[in-house]
């Protein structure tokens, strides 16, 4: 065979591979500050995919961070899923009450932490009865907190079409305005995989 014909062939079999590896895309996926949509989750036959463009529609802003859940965990994400299409909002929606309380609290329904509380913060999204968000029984039920969380989130114009992080601030009024970024992709990644289940 002549070496003109197996260069041919061989350049042929590596544009192949080049071109279906930018076609497939990495076997793996980072999470980086450039990173525009949330990672790739796999949905059961029998569930509808969730639209991911609804979930991080403006890109993540910043380092991401993420915790590994354990159940109680992962059972307030799916209570607070729950409650959001009980208020008849969408999964960006989710996302962003899921990200608020992955930074307040990791997720944990928080009671009263004495020395360590801020003020009298409690629950999922760190709410505080002196502040009129409800008693203290209240703000730790999750579906009663989302539902609180979501009823000041629907109050906020326009926040759909805002960064994540600034519609969270503006409902929580945080010290740390910019710290609910850091869990967008991960909030993402549980409403993906939990909004059908």
């Amino acid at each position: 065979m002549n070496t003109t014909i197996l260069r041919k062939t061989a350049l042929g079999i590596a544009g192949l591979a080049f071109t279906g590896g930018i076609l497939a895309g990495p076997a793996t996926h980072a999470h980086a500050a450039t990173d525009t949509h949330p990672a790739a989750t796999t949905v059961q036959a029998d569930k509808p995919a969730v639209d991911k463009t609804k979930l991080i529609p403006h890109g993540v802003q910043g380092d991401q961070s993420h915790i590994d859940l354990n159940d109680e965990q992962t059972g307030n994400a799916k209570a607070i899923i729950t409650a959001t299409k009980k208020a008849g909002m969408d999964e960006r929606a989710a996302v962003v009450s899921i990200a608020t309380a992955l930074q307040e609290s990791k997720l944990e329904n928080l009671g009263h932490l004495g020395d360590r509380n801020d003020h009298d913060s409690q629950g999922l999204f760190q709410q505080r009865p002196s502040s009129g968000w409800g008693t203290v029984e209240q703000i730790t039920d999750p579906e009663y907190a989302t539902l609180a969380f979501l009823k000041g989130l629907k109050q906020v114009d326009g926040w759909h079409d805002m960064p994540l992080t600034k519609a969270a601030q503006t409902v929580q009024v945080s010290a740390y305005p910019d710290h609910y970024a850091q869990w967008e992709t991960q909030a993402a990644e549980l409403v993906a995989h939990h909004w059908n289940s």
